[in-house]
């Protein structure tokens, strides 16, 4: 048997978990695999593939071309990049990984948007480069929170923002009052969520739904000093006028891990703005969660390869 880790970007794998109960050869593929004929080339040899959330697609039409194929590890709760049903018609076992209720992607929210409100990134370039305060940060107590999106990671950031005296408000399109009390929020419209906050920050799964559901009606709404934040799925929001708004100012800028297109282009305009932060979509990357991760991938294929696969995902 042959197994392949993908995406392992910070050449972690082999070291989360004890990989010896798995008796095969296993190779790790530390960069992005490329296009469709690239992965295909790539991944013809194996049996098994463990995969790290939606970081290489595999549709119908790249399954079909993978004819060792026979077991597929996902990660994550919400795997988007992977035809689960086409893999049931192939006859490829689809085994996940248990539900991390760790609040990873709660705390990066965080840390960006006090990076951006505080204005570090600048403070701390001046001082590694000689200097000392160059520019004035916000205060928070006070100020508004609007989360789009309010479940279990918003609930979360919205708990961070009362602790900080913010008033909290929030939207989404089956939240109800009740719900949003219970989670130390008032539920507002739509158009008073973007036109109220002073950071806004986006918790939303991606569907068909949401892709683009913050546009530039919703960018034009915001206050000329807000902060968008989107630690969730970078197509919620629509990028070209995302870049319109850092680069004219309607909004004082945006704090982001999330992109349309992963890894970001190494000349895309986001990592040049200066009132953009952008950091690598790291907001599950943390050493609890692949320590789970991995543990859970080395069982399920033990598991498998004895006949009797465990955490078998159907959708």
């Amino acid at each position: 048997m042959r197994v392949a880790i993908l995406d392992d970007y910070q050449d972690v794998a082999l070291r989360a978990a004890d990989w010896s109960p798995v008796h095969a050869t296993i190779d790790v593929f530390r960069a992005p695999l490329g296009g469709e004929d690239a992965v295909v080339a790539a991944l013809q040899p194996y049996d098994v593939l463990v995969t790290m959330r939606d970081r290489t697609a595999l549709p119908k039409s790249t399954l079909e071309r993978l004819p060792n194929l026979r077991l597929i590890v996902v990660t994550g709760r919400r795997i988007a990049a992977i035809d689960i049903a086409a893999c049931a018609g192939l006859g490829i076992t689809v085994s996940g990984t248990a539900p991390l209720a760790e609040g990873g992607a709660a705390e990066l929210t965080w840390a960006l948007i006090l990076a951006a409100v505080k204005r570090l990134p600048a403070e701390l370039a001046s001082v590694r480069a000689g200097g000392w305060t160059t520019r004035l940060g916000t205060t928070l107590t006070g100020r508004t929170l609007g989360v789009l999106g309010l479940g279990r990671l918003g609930s979360q950031v919205a708990a961070v923002g009362n602790a900080f005296g913010m008033r909290v408000v929030a939207w989404s399109q089956n939240l109800t009052a009740e719900r949003a009390a219970e989670a130390g929020a008032a539920l507002v419209g739509k158009e008073e969520l973007f036109a109220a906050s002073d950071v806004l920050t986006i918790h939303l799964v991606l569907s068909d739904r949401t892709r683009g559901l913050v546009g530039e009606p919703e960018l034009r709404r915001m206050k000329p000093d807000a902060w968008l934040v989107n630690t969730s799925r970078g197509p919620i929001c629509d990028e070209e006028a995302l870049l319109r708004a850092c680069r004219e100012r309607w909004i004082a800028g945006a704090a982001l891990d999330v992109y349309d297109r992963e890894p970001l282009p190494a000349d895309h305009p986001l990592r040049t703005l200066d009132n953009v932060l952008a950091s690598p979509h790291i907001g599950y990357v943390t050493e609890e969660t692949y320590a789970s991760w991995y543990g859970d991938a080395v069982e399920n294929i033990v598991a498998f390869a004895k006949g009797s696969p465990i955490r078998v995902r159907h959708s």
